[in-house]
């Protein structure tokens, strides 16, 4: 898909890999929405892209559905949408303090999980509502899981299930979404330098990184986004999950 001129929604899109992506799209010639919670870091990338700023909270539906009618109002039918938004929370299953947090549990599966789903169902219908594009295209979701999804770690059980749905559901919905020529895929990603790794010690980075085969490094939001550029511009990637991860395998903790 050609990018230019076309609306398209980026989840998480104030920083991070969201952020990259953002720009990235409207670097492309992209009218792109960032969903967000963050006021300030949203409004301000979207006077730095160019583009439209809407508080969403992924997980809540009205508001989802909310966002997504502002977009269609104010840019158009979304034709791409990139589900950045996610939470990283940490537990065993059993600690000293007792039994995992079930609330916390919840919590995550709630955002990373059902708030992925809720915005494809609601984005994937307003894509269905317009006229095809060149080759039958409507429009191309891209979903981020993690390697946690394969690779989880000591501590990561709520993490890794969130992660492993998303991949676990990208097959079946593209094959919902065939017909209506809407594609979805998935990104699971290493480790990268988002804000929860910038805020880590520059050692503790430098030693992350150096646990990646190749480059020994930490990822650069920019890869992702690049990466998610190329499966909106290929029309036969399609119900594919791709590790993006610098051939890392995690260890245990």
């Amino acid at each position: 898909m050609n990018v230019k001129g076309q609306a398209a929604i980026v989840t998480g899109g104030a920083s991070g890999l969201g952020g990259a992506t953002a720009s990235a799209l409207a670097a492309a010639g992209a009218k792109v929405a960032i969903f967000d919670l963050q006021d300030e870091l949203g409004e301000q990338k979207a006077r730095e892209i160019g583009g439209l700023f809407v508080k969403t909270n992924v997980a809540d539906a009205a508001s989802v559905e909310a966002s997504v009618k502002t977009v269609v109002e104010k840019l158009g039918t979304p034709r791409v949408v990139v589900n950045c938004a996610g939470i990283g929370r940490s537990g065993r299953t059993i600690s000293k303090s007792g039994p995992h947090d079930l609330a916390m549990f919840s919590q995550v599966i709630q955002v990373n999980l059902i708030g992925t789903f809720n915005v494809i169902r609601i984005a994937a219908y307003a894509m269905s509502q317009a006229e095809p594009l060149d080759g039958g295209e409507r429009g191309v979701i891209v979903n981020t899981a993690s390697v946690a999804a394969f690779d989880g770690q000591i501590g990561q059980a709520a993490y890794s299930a969130s992660k492993g749905g998303v991949v676990g559901m990208t097959l079946p919905i593209a094959r919902d979404l065939a017909s209506l020529g809407v594609r979805v895929c998935t990104i699971a990603p290493g480790l990268f330098l988002t804000p929860m790794m910038m805020s880590l010690p520059a050692e503790a980075q430098k030693s992350l990184g150096a646990q990646v085969p190749f480059p020994s490094r930490l990822g650069d939001p920019k890869e992702y986004a690049q990466l998610a550029m190329s499966i909106v511009e290929n029309p036969m990637l399609n119900g594919e999950t791709i590790r993006l991860d610098g051939a890392i395998r995690m260890a245990p903790k």
